[in-house]
C-alpha cells in the first residue's frame, strides 16, 4: 500500500514540475518578447517620464514663410517642434545631473560628442548648471526634397542659467542669444546634427501702456483723478479655497457682490489656484467661471485684483516654463476685461523663502513679470508679501507694493513708516483682520467686540495715510482646508472667524468698520 502511495505521489511530483518548466519557459519567451517589443515603444525610448512636452512648454513662434527647398507640411511641423523642444529639455536636464539620460534620444552620435565631453568636465569639477528657456523664434531656412533634412536659425532664445560648483551657487545667467541648427530625421525622431551660436539681432521695441490705471510718484490714479483702493478679500461662505469648484453658483456671488459695494468698497482680491486651474494647461471650464466673476465684479461696479498663484511652491528653473503658460493663458484670456485693477503674481512668496531658497523665489516673480508685461501691458502688477519687512523686494519692477498684517496693531505705525520710506511706489494693506474665535483654542480671549474694535482702529490709521486696503476677509467659514493652515485645531478655529459675517450669515459688529 505504501509503494502504490510512493509511485503516485512521484507522478504528482513529475506532473506538477512538467507544468511549472512549462510555465517558466513560456513566461521567459513573453519577456523576451515584450523586452524585444519595447524597442519599437516610441514613449518608452523617449523615457517619457522625464521629458513629456507638458514639462517643458517654452513661448515658441514659428516662421515658415520663406522655406527653401520642399514646402513645410503642418503635421511635420508639429513633429519637428516636439522633438526641438524636448531635445533643449533634455539638454538642460544632463546639465543638472550630469548624466546623459534621453540625450541619444535627440542627438546624432557627432552631437553628442561635444555633450558628452561637457558632461564629463562638469562632474570632474563638480559642477552643475540649472538652467531653461523662456522663448524661441525659430525660423526655418532649408526643409530638403527628400524630407529628411531641416536648417533653422532661432533667432530669440532667451535662457536662464544657475551655475553650481560643490552645491554653491557661483553664478547666474541671463542672455538672448541666437542658433543655427540642423536636425537630422533618424528612426522617427528629428535629432539635432549641428547647434552653433550666432549673434542675435533681435530688438525690442518699447511699448506704451494704456490703462484707465496710472501710477506717479506714490499715487494711483484712475482716469487722472487719485484713486484709493478699498477692498476685500473675497471667497463664497460656502466654498472657501475652492470659489471656482462644482459648488460655483453666480446667484450667491452677485448676492455677495452687492453687499461688498453697498458697505462703501470699491474692490476684490480672488485668488486662482494653480493646479485646480490644469498648471499650463489651462481650463477652459475655470476661464469660463473666471469671466463670469469679473462679469459680476463689473456689474457692481467693483475692479479686481486677480492673484495669479495660489498654492504653487515649486521656483525649480525647469519648472518655469509650465508657470509662464499658466500665467500667459489667464492673462491673455481677461486681459481685456474693464473689471481688472491688476495682477498679483503670487499670494505670499517669501514664506517660500527658507525651503525653496530666497533666490529662487525672486527670480521666479522676476521673471514672470517679465512675462505678464510681454502680454498686457495695460494692467499694473503687484506682489503680495506676508510681512512688510519684505515688501520692498522687486518693488523697482511691480507698480504696486502690497503687504499682508496680522501683528499687533501697536506696531503698525513704525513697520508701515519704514516701508514707506524704502519704496517710491504706492502701497497696499492687501491682508489684515482679526479673529473673533473665542473658544478654548484661544483661551476665550477674543470676541466680537474686540474684532470691531480692531477694524475701528485699523480704519482710523488707513483713513489718515490715505493707504489703499483689502481686508480678510466677507465671511465666517464652516471648514478650513488643511492645505491653508494646516492641521492643527487652534489654528483652524481661529481662522474660521476672520469674517465680517458669521456663519449664519447675520453681519458682526465688525461690518460697521469695513470701511470709512
Amino acid at each position: 500500500m505504501s509503494k502504490k502511495l510512493n509511485k503516485n505521489l512521484y507522478r504528482a511530483l513529475l506532473i506538477v514540475t512538467f507544468v511549472a518548466l512549462n510555465g517558466l519557459i513560456i513566461w521567459g519567451i513573453s519577456s523576451v518578447l515584450a523586452y524585444l517589443n519595447t524597442g519599437a515603444d516610441r514613449s518608452t525610448m523617449l523615457h517619457a517620464e522625464v521629458i513629456n512636452s507638458k514639462i517643458y512648454t517654452p513661448k515658441i513662434n514659428w516662421d515658415i514663410s520663406a522655406v527653401e527647398g520642399r514646402p513645410m507640411e503642418k503635421p511635420t511641423l508639429q513633429e519637428i517642434e516636439d522633438n526641438y523642444l524636448k531635445s533643449w529639455y533634455v539638454r538642460n536636464n544632463a546639465y543638472k545631473t550630469n548624466n546623459t539620460h534621453g540625450i541619444a534620444d535627440f542627438y546624432t552620435d557627432s552631437a553628442r560628442v561635444n555633450l558628452h565631453k561637457i558632461i564629463q568636465l562638469n562632474k570632474e569639477q563638480n559642477i552643475s548648471i540649472e538652467a531653461t528657456t523662456l522663448h524661441h523664434s525659430p525660423k526655418i531656412e532649408f526643409y530638403s526634397a527628400d524630407g529628411q533634412l531641416v536648417v533653422l536659425t532661432d533667432k530669440e532664445v532667451m535662457e536662464y542659467q544657475k551655475v553650481y560648483q560643490h552645491e554653491k551657487l557661483v553664478a547666474i545667467q541671463e542672455d538672448t542669444s541666437a542658433y543655427q541648427v540642423m536636425l537630422l530625421l533618424e528612426d522617427g525622431f528629428w535629432r539635432i546634427r549641428h547647434l552653433v551660436k550666432i549673434p542675435s539681432t533681435i530688438k525690442k521695441d518699447s511699448v506704451q501702456a494704456s490703462s484707465e490705471f496710472k501710477v506717479k510718484g506714490k499715487k494711483l490714479y484712475k482716469n487722472g483723478k487719485p484713486f484709493i483702493v478699498k477692498g476685500i478679500n473675497y471667497y463664497p461662505q460656502d466654498s472657501p479655497w475652492d470659489m471656482f469648484g462644482d459648488d460655483f453658483d453666480t446667484l450667491v456671488i452677485q448676492k455677495d457682490f452687492q453687499l461688498i459695494k453697498n458697505q462703501g468698497l470699491n474692490s476684490i482680491r480672488i485668488f486662482i489656484q494653480y493646479e485646480d486651474f490644469g498648471k499650463a494647461e489651462v481650463k477652459p471650464e475655470k476661464l469660463k467661471k473666471l469671466k463670469k466673476v469679473l462679469d459680476l465684479a463689473e456689474e457692481n461696479k467693483l475692479k479686481v485684483v486677480v492673484t495669479l498663484f495660489d498654492f504653487y511652491g515649486d521656483y525649480s528653473v525647469l519648472d518655469w516654463t509650465l508657470t509662464h503658460r499658466h500665467a500667459e493663458a489667464i492673462v491673455s484670456a481677461v486681459k481685456n476685461h474693464p473689471a481688472i485693477l491688476a495682477w498679483d503674481l503670487k499670494n505670499e512668496p517669501d514664506l517660500d523663502f527658507e525651503s525653496r531658497g530666497k533666490e529662487n523665489v525672486l527670480a521666479w516673480l522676476s521673471h514672470l513679470i517679465t512675462q505678464i508685461k510681454a502680454v498686457d501691458q495695460q494692467h499694473l502688477i503687484t506682489v503680495g508679501w506676508s510681512t512688510p519687512e519684505q515688501a520692498h523686494l522687486l518693488s523697482d519692477e511691480l507698480d504696486l507694493v502690497s503687504f499682508h498684517y496680522y501683528k499687533d496693531l501697536s506696531l503698525l505705525e513704525n513697520d508701515y513708516s519704514a516701508l514707506n520710506k524704502k519704496v517710491d511706489k504706492p502701497l497696499v494693506l492687501q491682508e489684515f483682520g482679526a479673529t473673533s474665535y473665542d473658544g478654548i483654542w484661544n483661551l476665550w480671549s477674543n470676541s466680537e467686540e474686540d474684532q470691531a474694535a480692531y477694524h475701528k482702529k485699523m480704519q482710523a490709521f488707513l483713513k489718515e495715510k490715505e493707504l489703499a486696503f483689502m481686508s480678510w476677509t466677507l465671511y465666517d467659514f464652516k471648514k478650513i482646508p488643511t492645505d491653508v493652515v494646516g492641521r492643527l485645531p487652534w489654528r483652524k478655529a481661529r481662522q474660521k472667524h476672520f469674517g465680517f459675517i458669521n456663519s449664519r450669515g447675520n453681519l458682526k459688529l465688525s461690518s460697521n468698520y469695513m470701511s470709512y
